[in-house]
């Protein structure tokens, strides 16, 4: 019969092997673009290890995502200053959902490919594969000249998830670390990545669950490594209607307040994506495609 303490220790050492075994089992070869000017923007594929192009973002002008101007001008100052090779910060963007934080990032990027000086690509690797995350590194890492925004959306972990690990040794205490033409931004519904709930269960345990609760602060620590935050909250109807005029002028559609809060009420909250599935729908009956 083991105890707590042991029982912790080893479900711990054999989470590490499953990792080990996973990573290698699966890394093989890694490949790389042979012509990085093809796109500027590109998705990590991580059961191959390559990098695919993607020709066509789906991102929302800037200056249509309204009452986010704060977050905007900090994410755009810090965005021009890794752009331009000067020392910049890692971004965790959270909030309530459907309030911009991904358009953000998208929207940030697109503005800048059109000015060539700043050669700044845009990698999205999805939260599953960031145990791949030192054989994309790799690849960035040999191209100094350009500089790359490293982009993960819904980033969050739950009890038994490990995957946090890679993450962590990028941002800050790896050996090898970070190169320096690559900046890590992430969005989260969640503050400290990891459901409040669970945070406030373990930090009032007692007794035995030593090792669960040295493991609950070093996911919680993750977020501490970003060095920018930057929340968004949910908006109230004067800036809901904002953004509904604003993207029916971009579009030239016509739209009534009164049909935009009933759309609102149907889906039970007030945000810029509800506000864009709004537009959406009213395109779709002005035959119209946008």
């Amino acid at each position: 019969m083991i105890n707590d303490s042991q029982f912790y220790a080893l479900e711990s050492l054999l989470t590490r092997i499953a990792e080990t075994l996973d990573i290698n089992a699966g890394r093989g070869d890694i490949y790389k673009p042979s012509d990085w000017g093809e796109t500027t923007s590109w998705l990590w594929q991580a059961n191959n290890m390559s990098l695919k192009a993607v020709y066509k973002t789906d991102s929302i002008p800037l200056d249509l995502l309204i009452g986010i101007d704060d977050q905007a001008k900090t994410l755009m100052d810090n965005t021009i200053q890794f752009a331009k090779g000067h020392s910049a910060n890692n971004a965790l963007l959270w909030g309530a959902r459907g309030t911009g934080k991904s358009s953000l990032i998208k929207a940030i990027h697109n503005k800048l490919d059109d000015d060539p000086t700043l050669p700044l690509h845009l990698i999205e690797i999805y939260r599953e594969d960031l145990q791949t995350l030192s054989g994309l590194l790799d690849i960035l890492r040999s191209e100094p000249k350009i500089r790359f925004i490293l982009y993960c959306d819904d980033l969050s972990f739950d009890e038994y998830d490990s995957s946090y690990k890679s993450l962590k040794a990028v941002l800050d205490g790896g050996i090898e670390g970070r190169p320096e033409n690559v900046i890590i931004y992430a969005t989260s519904n969640r503050r400290h990545l990891l459901p409040r709930k669970m945070i406030e269960n373990e930090s009032s345990e007692a007794g035995g669950a030593i090792h669960k609760s040295e493991s609950m602060e070093e996911k919680v620590s993750l977020s501490d490594r970003f060095g920018l935050w930057l929340g968004f909250y949910s908006i109230d109807q004067e800036n809901y209607l904002k953004i509904v005029n604003g993207y029916a002028k971009h579009y030239r559609l016509k739209v009534k307040d009164k049909e935009a809060l009933e759309w609102a009420t149907t889906r039970g909250n007030r945000s810029g994506r509800v506000a864009y599935q709004f537009i959406q729908h009213m395109a779709g009956q002005q035959e119209k495609t946008l």
